[in-house]
């Protein structure tokens, strides 16, 4: 068994006794408890490291502020691409398929604000569905924003084949595939996840990946396994497709006649914030699997590991809620069919929203200044 994967929940930190060791009535407890134990020669603390339980205090408001903002949102591009643009073409299904992974994404993260803060109390089925359904979309919606930097760099730099090939139907198939490779991806995690009950005094139940020992394959193997396997899917192979697509889109713009500065801006930023939001959570992965190699052994650098991991993981689950915000809100064309929709919308509260998104002083759209195509949409 391994410890909660940080694709999973980092945010989960249980807390050990320092003067007596847990009984070890199951296999899954036992091996969790060794992977904690450390040595600690300079006091009298029976090798046990205690950890602080730091995401308890502000996981659960971070997370409910999260998940408010990512339900809003995502809710608000696929009732506007549905209802008002009605799926024309690649774009819109790409943009369509990324507001439901974070949607997904979203929706998971009360589950995870109360097992951080508490413990896991919603069965075993539940946290089968849940975190399987949370280690899915984790990837479906990196997978997701790669392959909109893919759909900019046809729509930019190759716009005349890009009116044969980014079609409505090439993007449904586009999304199958990588909803695909968001499936097999969240392997071998959501094979052995459950739900364990500590063997200690306090009884806790935590749902993640119970890892097998099986043919001489620790359980320590697959945990490491999972989090290169994460560094790489999650972040080197998107980061280099990104980068690119996005220098290929910012060489062509800087060629042409059409306005620019804007669009190269918009460039910039899209790839500065997924930098931003994932580059720290993998960084601190890595440093687990060292940690899980042996490599880091100190009881203080656990700490500062664990503790980074919890940080990091709620700065990448931000992105789910900036992405409507970067690939769609600051779209000319969609905010107008949103104030469309809101305007026929029979409910007071969405004639309130009018008063705050004006129809004056529209930014004009990205694509529309780089590309003759119909596009619904700024992102990059």
């Amino acid at each position: 068994m391994a410890a909660p994967s940080p694709a999973v929940l980092i945010g989960l930190t249980v807390p050990k006794p320092t003067s007596t060791a847990w009984a070890d009535n199951s296999s899954a407890t036992a091996e969790y408890d060794d992977l904690y134990d450390y040595t600690l020669p300079d006091d009298g603390d029976f090798g046990r490291c205690v950890y602080e339980r730091h995401g308890a205090y502000f996981l659960p408001a971070v997370y409910s502020v999260f998940f408010v903002l990512g339900i809003l949102g995502n809710t608000l591009v696929i009732w506007v691409i549905v209802c008002g643009l009605r799926l024309r073409n690649m774009t819109d299904v790409c943009l369509v398929n990324l507001a439901v992974a974070d949607l997904l994404l979203a929706a998971s993260l009360p589950f995870l604000a109360h097992q951080g803060r508490d413990q896991w109390i919603f069965g075993d089925a539940m946290c089968k569905t849940v975190l399987g359904i949370y280690h899915i979309v984790f990837y479906a919606g990196i997978f997701f924003i790669t392959l909109m930097s893919i759909d900019r760099y046809l729509a930019i730099v190759h716009a005349v084949y890009a009116m044969r090939a980014r079609t409505r139907s090439f993007g449904a198939t586009a999304a199958g595939v990588t909803w695909l490779a968001g499936f097999l991806s969240s392997f071998p995690e959501v094979t052995f996840l459950q739900t364990v009950q500590q063997s200690n005094p306090s009884k806790a139940s935590f749902c993640f990946p119970v890892y097998p020992n099986r043919d001489g394959t620790s359980s320590h193997f697959w945990s490491v396994f999972s989090l290169f396997k994460m560094n790489v899917l999650g972040l080197f192979v998107p980061a280099a497709i990104m980068a690119f697509c996005y220098s290929q889109i910012i060489r062509r713009l800087l060629s042409s006649q059409s306005p620019k500065r804007q669009a190269i801006h918009l460039v910039l930023v899209v790839m500065a914030v997924f930098l931003v939001c994932w580059v720290p959570y993998n960084v601190a992965s890595f440093f687990r699997a060292l940690e899980l190699l042996h490599i880091y052994t100190e009881c203080q650098s656990s700490k500062a590991i664990r503790l980074a991991l919890q940080i990091t993981e709620m700065v990448a689950y931000l992105h789910s809620c900036l992405n409507p915000v970067l690939y769609v809100f600051v779209g000319e064309k969609f905010r107008r069919n949103l104030l469309r929709l809101i305007h026929r919308a029979p409910c007071g509260l969405c004639r309130l929203v009018r008063v705050v998104l004006p129809q004056e002083h529209l930014s004009r759209s990205f694509i529309s200044q780089t590309t003759s195509l119909d596009e619904r949409s700024t992102a990059v």
